[in-house]
């Protein structure tokens, strides 16, 4: 018997399975080093630096909030908090680095695949913090200790109930594709945020580019940020989201706005949030105790409390009746083909799109 021949698009779609429950699997370069601890001296070092700086593509909503939190619990010490879509902190770091301009300390990117560039450059410090080697899974963790997942969200389709029924609303990708849409479609834009760009790899991986052709035929209404789709469903500038993120519009039926979210039946993307320290960090021991404060379970539980993200630590109680990421069918990118994919993605999709 002849051994069945698995089709390219197979041989595609097993090797992302594979890499979706091993993404920090990758074979060692080094010895990971051991976990570190809280203690009054690293607490007195970063008090003498005063200040660390926060490169982040999380919402300002989410990421000043967290800060202060910080500051409150270590009076002495700053967070400068500098946010942009992923693909600008991206570019603004290479930019830094190759003027010799350190200023980043810690950084937390919506996109994964920068990881592998940053470390594939020697410019992440490895640094395991307590929590995150007690109570973070391994495939959260990077086996050399450079960076874990912060905290994840999914993206979805949404709609605003006021001028969408239930019964007419999308259900599907597919559904999106229906003329009766033209014109009402919003969505973020690969160019400027790393959870798009994410979520344009996976549409291309899962339905191909004529998928991208037609529904740009949509008089789509593009936006920046994965923040932003949200935003305008919800004040009913446009009837129907084609991507964003899950927690905006969690957080807007909590205050009674017209909206639902749809997970669309071909899966929901998964954004993961990786945050790592850089090597050439200005203020090493700040960076330590802030990267240290956002894996604590304190922290954590701000992740799911205020912000609706979803946290791996193991200590943090997600919020009662919220549906756990196990129960929907996901779809899971693999960062290294996110980054060998990047500009031509970005480059094709705005060709389309004419944006």
């Amino acid at each position: 018997m002849k051994p069945r021949q698995l089709s390219r698009r197979g041989m595609l779609k097993a090797g992302v399975a594979l890499s979706a429950t091993t993404m920090f699997a990758q074979p060692l370069r080094a010895t990971a080093p051991p976990s570190s601890t809280v203690t009054p001296a690293l607490i007195e070092a970063a008090r003498k630096e005063g200040k660390a700086s926060f490169y982040t593509a999380l919402e300002l909503a989410t990421s000043e909030p967290l800060a202060r939190a910080f500051e409150a619990k270590y009076p002495g010490i700053a967070i400068r908090v500098e946010r942009s879509g992923a693909e600008r902190v991206y570019q603004r770091i290479a930019q830094e680095q190759s003027s010799r301009i350190f200023a980043v300390d810690v950084v937390c990117s919506t996109d994964p695949s920068h990881f592998i560039d940053w470390t594939s450059k020697d410019w992440v410090e490895p640094y395991v913090t307590e929590d995150m080697a007690k109570h973070f899974p391994a495939n959260q963790r990077d086996p050399n200790g450079m960076h874990a997942t912060l905290c994840a969200w999914l993206e979805v389709i949404g709609y605003n109930t006021n001028l969408v029924k239930r019964e007419d609303a999308p259900k599907s990708y597919a559904d999106l594709l229906d003329p009766k849409w033209q014109g009402k479609i919003v969505k973020g834009h690969p160019g400027y945020s790393g959870a798009i760009l994410t979520n344009t790899y996976l549409w291309v991986r899962e339905f191909g580019w004529p998928y991208l052709e037609k529904l740009a035929q949509q008089k789509v209404m593009q936006v920046q940020s994965a923040a932003d789709p949200p935003k305008k469903i919800v004040i009913g500038e446009r009837a129907v989201m084609a991507d964003g993120n899950d927690y905006s519009l969690e957080l807007a039926k909590l205050q009674n706005q017209p909206i639902e979210i749809v997970h669309a039946a071909e899966g929901s993307p998964v954004i993961p949030v990786p945050s790592g320290i850089f090597r050439s960090a200005p203020n090493p021991n700040a960076a330590r105790l802030f990267q240290s404060f956002l894996f604590s379970v304190e922290a954590q539980q701000i992740f799911i409390d205020r912000f609706a993200h979803r946290s791996f630590h193991a200590l943090a109680k997600e919020k009662p009746g919220r549906a756990p990421l196990s129960s929907f069918k996901l779809l899971h990118a693999d960062p290294k083909l996110v980054l060998t994919q990047s500009e031509e993605l970005k480059a094709r999709y705005s060709k389309i799109f004419g944006v």
